[in-house]
């Protein structure tokens, strides 16, 4: 018989939980801590007999988990939003309760894989199932495989399956930890002996590729609250083609920025047509476009050296708060100055570039895996990540989590990414996820960067997350399965 242990204990593990998940992401990075971070919840969902008190307990773990790794949106919807303090904290606070319904039900149903003798992959396949879930259901953000992020050897899990085959690694270790600390038959802990030492070494090294192209990337470090008119707009576009100068680069990339670019506009069809020609280069940037409807579009463009739009993507997945607001927050204020929310494109775009192609992802779109892979399917070769990270303000930690999101993209997909930003982080990605080029935040600069094509594609990127859909029906399969865990 399990001896359970009192609920105030039990809490305290799981927001123990809680607390080591904000610990291994950007801006504390104990990310060896990854293996260890979801045991104490596992251990008080095993001490735990009541499926309605694990819910509890994990719904706190959970709340305390997004108030402390997003805890930059109540300074944006403050700062940005134009709510009070309060306001914005009561916004800050229901998300987290809203968010934390998925460690509620992972605790919940968690409870009745921990007796089983094959709990370790169950509990693993539980864990990346729900993780799969928060795209779908609204805000995806850092899943516990991105603390893998700086380990070589997890990470060759990431062009096979993805950031949730990390998660399972850690979930599997987190479980393991926490059976020992149960004292459970040491047999039990047999599936890390036949699964991580045979797998792990047999997958194919971190690739290492040497950078042969030239792009130059504009940081304008514009001012988010900057009041726009026709004067200073123009002033800004004089600045930024100032810092596309670049003699002999063919491509200048600008980031999405705070500045109302409008490609129909007479003025900087002007001023895109001096940076294009004087520079004989291509030109990536984002700027709004409209539906027939008249709907604004969050969009990015691609013109050649005369100035002529070549072709445009629509960003598909829209930030929460900053390009609309979700229904049940109703009070909130947009972050954008349009006079409506945008509205999401349907459909991925490419875009030919001296006999390759690339593609832009969109701010908040490089945490979706799923998307992303897409652009590369469709024959990227390779990434632009267009933000505008200003509303994070100085925090560093939520601008290294979007660094660290676009980072695993990029080794998932093994292509080299250009992380452009408006004042910061903006940085080269290599085909593995390591920055091999950084510009100091919060300056007005332009750098040339070397990257480089990549045109095969990896098995993330053919087939997705079959692993994490997987993971989520083996885990209910299991659930239903009426074994009792081998006595000791």
């Amino acid at each position: 018989m399990v001896a359970f242990s009192s609920t105030p204990v039990n809490l305290a593990l799981s927001v123990a939980s809680a607390v080591l998940l904000v610990l291994i992401f950007p801006g504390f990075n104990f990310t060896y801590l990854g293996p260890v971070a979801i045991a104490p919840l596992l251990m008080a969902c095993a001490r735990e007999a009541s499926w309605k008190r694990r819910f509890l307990n994990g719904w706190a773990a959970g709340f305390v988990f997004w108030i402390g790794v997003c805890h930059w949106i109540q300074f944006i919807l403050q700062a940005h939003g134009g709510l009070s303090v309060w306001l914005s904290w009561v916004s800050l606070l229901l998300f987290a309760v809203l968010k934390g319904l998925h460690l509620a039900i992972f605790s919940a149903l968690v409870g009745r894989l921990m007796p089983k003798w094959f709990a370790i992959p169950a509990v693993a396949a539980l864990w990346t199932g729900v993780e799969r879930t928060h795209g779908p259901l609204g805000f995806p953000w850092l899943d516990l495989g991105n603390a893998g992020i700086d380990m070589p050897s997890v990470m060759r899990l990431a062009p096979l399956v993805g950031v949730y085959g990390l998660s399972f690694v850690f979930a599997m270790l987190g479980c393991a930890i926490a059976l020992v600390a149960l004292r459970r038959p040491r047999r039990e802990l047999l599936w890390l002996l036949l699964l991580l030492p045979a797998v792990l070494p047999g997958l194919p090294r971190l690739p290492r590729q040497a950078p042969n192209e030239l792009v130059r990337v504009v940081q304008p470090n514009i001012d988010t609250e900057a009041e726009w008119t026709a004067r200073t707009l123009a002033s800004t576009e004089r600045d930024m083609a100032a810092l596309s100068r670049a003699p002999g680069v063919p491509l200048v990339v600008w980031p999405e920025a705070p500045a109302p670019f409008y490609p129909d506009d007479l003025s900087f069809q002007d001023n895109l047509k001096r940076v294009t020609r004087g520079e004989d280069a291509h030109l990536l940037f984002v700027g709004v476009a409209h539906t027939a409807a008249g709907e604004p579009l969050n969009s990015s463009f691609f013109a050649d050296p005369s100035g002529a739009l070549l072709g445009r993507y629509d960003q598909i997945k829209l930030v929460p708060f900053g390009e609309y607001v979700p229904a049940p927050f109703g009070w909130v204020n947009r972050i954008t100055k349009e006079t409506s929310d945008f509205v999401p494109g349907d459909r991925v775009v490419t875009f030919a570039f001296n006999d390759h192609r690339i593609a832009p992802v969109i701010c908040y779109e490089s945490a979706f895996p799923d998307l992303v892979r897409q652009f590369p399917l469709a024959g990227a070769e390779m990434l632009f990540n267009l933000s505008n990270d200003g509303y994070f303000g100085t925090s560093m930690a939520a601008r290294q989590q979007h660094l660290a999101l676009a980072r695993m993209r990029a080794a998932e997909n093994r292509r080299w990414v250009l992380f452009a930003t408006n004042d910061g982080i903006t940085a080269m990605i290599d085909p593995a996820g390591r920055i091999t080029e950084r510009l100091a935040p919060y300056r007005q600069l332009g750098a040339t960067m070397k990257y480089g094509f990549v045109n095969e594609t990896t098995p993330y990127t053919r087939h997705g997350d079959w692993f994490a859909w997987a993971c989520l029906i083996l885990a209910f399969l299991m659930l239903a399965l009426p074994v009792k865990r081998v006595s000791d």
